[in-house]
């Protein structure tokens, strides 16, 4: 009997750099010698493109739309190290839903029983973060995740995406949705930086798994088509993802968070608007307490 796969959302605005995270995470925990599947959920299907060395593959909804009998081996792709790799894809720009693609692809993935065939430790769901229709939050609301990341950085409106998606959590939360597993604060590379997201996740009641600096390893490992995993596996950046990796695989206790209302929100930002100048000069040594 197969066993039953730990399943992981990674969620986070648009840029913010959810797909290359989640893709180094996917890369760390195969070199570890787990199996691993990524799944995209971004309708520009360019969530697995690092894992296999730039080329993009075929989405679910593009097979479809060719053929009505579909096999596994025409939306599984095989990437670094072993690592599975599907994009749920989204519909002709302009047209339709683009949260059908994520729909879609669940249905699919179960129908055919990819996850037993192929007797996976872990899936990962690469989630567009800014939640425009339900589709979106189908990891979410259907509990098909166990625990659910977020990928966010000190900029107001990463953070805001953040909220949101701890308020469409709490919402699933009572009907067995997933729970959310904590933030990782990525391009945090000033002293202010981290005192915001330190700040922002102790008033949502949840925590920080990983600070991720922004490195240009990663913008040299991207423009060969690689995760920094794969092209520079001996560098600092690196290893900060494999640390990463590490931690979701031993996590296992996620919680409701507690959003902010959307004006307590802008006041908590209000406030750190007069701070951050005086903690980067070196005035002040936090301004958390005081917000």
């Amino acid at each position: 009997m197969a066993k039953k796969p730990k399943q992981i959302a990674i969620y986070g605005k648009g840029g913010i750099g959810k797909s290359t995270t989640t893709s180094n995470i996917s890369a760390a925990l195969s070199v570890a010698g787990y199996k691993v599947m990524q799944v995209g959920c971004d309708p520009k299907s360019d969530s697995t493109v690092t894992l296999r060395g730039g080329e993009y593959i075929p989405t679910i909804l593009d097979t479809l739309r060719e053929k009505k009998n579909v096999k596994i081996d025409e939306i599984v792709y095989t990437g670094f190290n072993g690592l599975y790799c599907v994009e749920a894809g989204g519909p002709a720009p302009g047209v339709g839903c683009a949260g059908r693609g994520i729909i879609t692809a669940v249905e699919l993935l179960k129908q055919l029983r990819v996850f037993e065939e192929f007797d996976l430790d872990y899936v990962i769901y690469d989630v567009l973060g800014d939640v425009v229709c339900g589709g979106f939050a189908v990891p979410i609301r259907e509990g098909i995740a166990e625990h659910v990341f977020t990928v966010t950085s000190s900029d107001f409106m990463a953070l805001y995406a953040a909220n949101n998606l701890f308020t469409g959590i709490k919402k699933y939360s009572n009907n067995g949705g997933a729970l959310l597993g904590g933030v990782i604060a990525n391009s945090v590379n000033s002293p202010y930086a981290k005192h915001i997201i330190d700040d922002f996740v102790d008033k949502t009641n949840t925590q920080v798994i990983e600070y991720v600096p922004r490195s240009i390893t990663v913008a040299q490992s991207e423009l060969q088509g690689k995760t920094t995993i794969e092209a520079y596996p001996d560098s600092d950046q690196a290893k900060i993802y494999q640390v990463l990796a590490g931690k979701i695989a031993a996590h296992t206790e996620s919680k409701v968070p507690e959003p902010l209302q959307v004006e307590a929100l802008r006041k908590w930002a209000a406030g750190w608007a007069d701070q951050i100048l005086a903690i980067e000069t070196g005035e002040v040594r936090s301004a958390g307490g005081g917000i």
